[in-house]
């Protein structure tokens, strides 16, 4: 066996791993195997004859391909398509029929976690996922994100922080959930400007994928009354939904959805509105449109 071969031995060994790094740290099947593509082109020119752990110097490429992606995307202040929300319907890639890769996306704790993840500077989305989702080292941590190891274990400490807000016990309840959403929808129908205004923060912000900015709506509207006047203008044309599971809205002309409304709640007032209007990501969502 020769060098090159003897290499994507190794790397196809690690896939599962890494795509399962990269796909947290992006929120992106297809941008997940780009990553790895990338980093497999890394690798293969590179010297590895002093390399003693593959598995943890292929984490360290894959993290920092992923880093340069994350950066990019906050330099051009935009969104990832469709929010770059969880495909936790997805069928991307085979890697996503693995059982190691089943099992390490199984310990989310649901919608809004990925978006708060959404929310994190590239940093602090780096260490996170890679100390409190895959085990990694902050020393090793801190050479990728050319930090200090006290640093970075700051930086992971302070995203842990955000991420915990969204958890299970802060509005993350399935029933409670739709019980918030089904009244401020209802809420909106009737024209209810105070009884939406209730119900949303006052900090609560709708934010639009990079589609939908195109298509002419603002990247983002902040405030409970700002929001409460998006819906009760548009609140004849939205259905509510099922997606992924949680209580949403989606705009469905013709019984084809069009955008999809994600909500997340904190303490029983909802927080965060997301508007999504990328196909390929509505084609990815599970989406079930109700009655009413």
């Amino acid at each position: 066996m020769d060098d090159a071969d003897w290499l994507a031995e190794r790397f196809e060994a690690q896939r599962p791993r890494l795509r399962a790094v990269a796909y947290r740290m992006l929120g992106s099947g297809a941008e997940a195997d780009d990553a790895l593509q990338e980093a497999w082109l890394r690798l293969s020119r590179s010297d590895t004859s002093a390399v003693e752990n593959m598995g943890g110097w292929l984490t360290t490429i894959v993290a920092r391909v992923c880093l340069d992606l994350l950066r990019s995307r906050q330099s051009r202040r935009e969104e990832p398509a469709g929010e770059r929300l969880p495909q936790l319907a997805s069928g991307t890639g085979d890697a996503d029929d693995d059982p190691e890769h089943q099992a390490l996306l199984a310990d989310s704790v649901g919608l809004a976690l990925l978006v708060v993840l959404d929310t994190l500077t590239p940093v602090e989305r780096l260490t996170f996922v890679l100390h409190d989702m895959f085990d990694v080292p902050f020393d090793q941590i801190a050479l990728i994100v050319e930090r200090s190891p006290a640093a970075a274990r700051q930086l992971a400490s302070r995203a842990r922080r955000r991420v915990r807000a969204a958890g299970p016990g802060r509005g993350s309840d399935p029933a409670r959930q739709r019980e918030v959403v089904t009244a401020f929808l209802a809420a909106s129908r009737r024209g209810d400007f105070a009884a939406l205004v209730a119900l949303l923060d006052p900090d609560v912000a709708l934010r639009t994928d990079t589609e939908g900015v195109r298509l002419g709506a603002p990247e983002e509207i902040l405030g409970a009354q700002a929001v409460a006047d998006v819906f009760i203008q548009y609140a004849g044309g939205v259905r509510p939904a099922l997606i992924n599971g949680l209580a949403g809205a989606v705009w469905a002309p013709g019984g084809l959805p069009r955008v999809a409304y994600l909500f997340v709640l904190s303490d029983g007032t909802i927080t965060d509105v997301h508007r999504v209007a990328n196909r390929e990501q509505l084609a990815e969502l599970n989406l079930v449109i109700l009655d009413g």
